[in-house]
């Protein structure tokens, strides 16, 4: 990983959100870089960081497919320890990523190194998989947290998650019209895609006041 982390926000915000990419684009995609810039102008301090096979398709000839997974989370724990924050610590990151949070993320509430847990499109099954869910670990999630997912997104629509047994620590953020990347359609939802990633920052914004409370 080589201790390359991406910041935006105040480096002294009481809250800082470490974020990990999705399983096909870098840390510094078009969409992780709007949604950073929306939570750090909330008053978050935001990191973001890349898993190796990402970083080396940076350097090298050829691109590595993405791992399975769960083979990501030591890399995911390595990467808190390397940040190394003074304040509370929220961890996340957008589809896969946010999926790598959430398995390391118990672990390491109870040992108080983080605070909470945000996915952003959370892929709670492959697209036109609706019967391989991913959904197991969050049954019996303790660690607080909040998904925020478009209500078209074809890795888990409204309609699919409703049907879900999720823990009573998750609280969803539904953008209308959402899709996996959380864009709204906007001759069809009337919402933009800075409006929705505005809602977003502002409900994370005080899920996390309620954290720190």
């Amino acid at each position: 990983m080589g201790g390359k982390f991406l910041f935006d926000g105040p480096g002294e915000a009481p809250v800082t959100i470490l974020l990990a990419h999705g399983a096909g684009a870098p840390m510094d995609s078009a969409s992780m870089n709007a949604t950073a810039q929306a939570l750090a102008g909330a008053g978050f301090r935001v990191a973001r960081f890349e898993f190796g096979y990402m970083a080396a398709r940076r350097t090298s000839e050829g691109r590595k497919p993405p791992p399975r997974a769960e083979t990501l989370n030591p890399e995911y724990r390595a990467a808190i320890a390397e940040l190394g924050t003074k304040g509370a610590l929220v961890i996340g990151g957008k589809s896969m990523g946010g999926r790598v949070a959430s398995m390391v993320a118990d672990d390491l509430h109870a040992e108080g190194k983080i605070a909470g847990l945000l996915c952003l499109g959370y892929p709670f099954h492959p697209p036109g998989k609706p019967e391989q869910l991913r959904t197991r670990h969050l049954a019996d999630l303790q660690t607080p947290t909040l998904i925020c997912q478009g209500t078209r997104d074809e890795f888990g629509t409204r309609d699919e998650v409703s049907q879900y047994d999720l823990s009573d620590r998750i609280e969803l953020l539904w953008l209308e019209d959402g899709d996996h990347d959380l864009k709204p359609r906007k001759t069809i939802s009337g919402f933009s895609a800075a409006d929705h990633l505005k809602t977003l920052a502002e409900a994370a914004a005080r899920w996390a006041g309620r954290l720190a409370s």
